[in-house]
């Protein structure tokens, strides 16, 4: 995979630090660690709902409910993301003795760039909006009163952008980078990380014959939000594009089967439809590409 002379030139300012301790080893461990970290975080998290608030924990464990079918329980879900973060910072620090946020870049530019590119996918969003055709078929169903969901709205989007920012710290961070101080072929540090966030959206129980390609959709924004990042030098793009895109998903339109306890609306049909949700995931993705497109103009301002 050539690439054009210095576009990725940024991303060392990233692995700089990583590249200090390259050894794959580092990697698979600070994984491990990761996830010990992230995992009983979560068990204390658990226990203390317990303790505090047993009902709303069976409401939490009820699998009757869905998974985050309810404001409560899908913010609790988001929300946990922290944990995934919060093991990766441990893993940065002890594994390979690299300051955590160096993962992200420099936090001004970060912030910068997050805003110039979330600015410009949301204008890209109304113009789709206004645009014909103007539906997607069947109507869409009302999920949460428009009130409610306008007060719940600033703490819905800190719930998202913590998901995805666990994501981004996590795929984008912590192994991309781990992988780009060993290899300097883009082939690995920007498809394998693409490859296991496909595999982190297979969920056949959920999408049925769907799941497949939406694990093929997970992986090709995967390589758009590694190349994002190499060329901005910081997560904050790439940050925007999956907020930008869960916000959507989550907050605006979502699916009855799940994670839809935030939305405004949701879909006439599951997860598992093939027809009309196939329709939906290609305009969708048609949507991604432009907006990566328009993310890398963004940056280069």
């Amino acid at each position: 995979m050539r690439m054009p002379e210095g576009a990725y030139r940024p991303h060392e300012n990233l692995v700089a630090t990583a590249r200090e301790k390259p050894q794959i080893w580092r990697l698979l461990l600070g994984l491990i660690v990761a996830g010990f970290v992230t995992f009983f975080a979560g068990f204390a998290m658990r226990t203390v709902l317990g303790v505090v608030s047993p009902d709303f924990q069976r409401e939490l464990l009820n699998p009757a409910n869905g998974e985050g079918n309810t404001p409560l329980t899908l913010l609790l879900l988001l929300f946990s993301f922290g944990f995934v973060i919060l093991g990766i910072f441990v893993a940065a620090r002890l594994v390979q003795q690299r300051s955590p946020l160096s993962m992200i870049g420099p936090l001004p530019l970060a912030i910068r760039q997050f805003l110039r590119v979330a600015v410009l996918v949301v204008m890209l969003g109304i113009l789709v909006m206004i645009l014909p055709p103007y539906d997607m078929g069947e109507p869409l169903e009302s999920n949460l009163p428009v009130g409610i969901w306008l007060a719940l709205l600033p703490i819905s989007l800190l719930a998202v952008l913590t998901q995805v920012a666990s994501e981004e710290i996590l795929f984008r961070g912590y192994i991309q980078q781990s992988l780009a101080a060993r290899f300097r072929s883009p082939l690995v540090w920007m498809v394998v990380p693409a490859i296991l966030f496909g595999i982190g959206h297979y969920v056949p129980a959920q999408a049925g014959a769907n799941a497949a390609l939406i694990a093929v959709w997970a992986f090709g924004f995967g390589v758009m939000a590694a190349d994002i990042t190499a060329r901005a030098g910081t997560l904050g793009p790439a940050i925007a594009l999956h907020m930008i895109n869960n916000v959507t998903a989550i907050l605006i339109v979502s699916v009855p089967d799940s994670l839809s306890g935030l939305a405004l609306a949701t879909t006439p049909f599951s997860l598992s439809e093939t027809e009309n949700l196939r329709s939906w995931m290609l305009v969708d993705f048609g949507f991604i590409v432009v907006s990566w497109l328009a993310a890398r103009l963004a940056i280069r301002r």
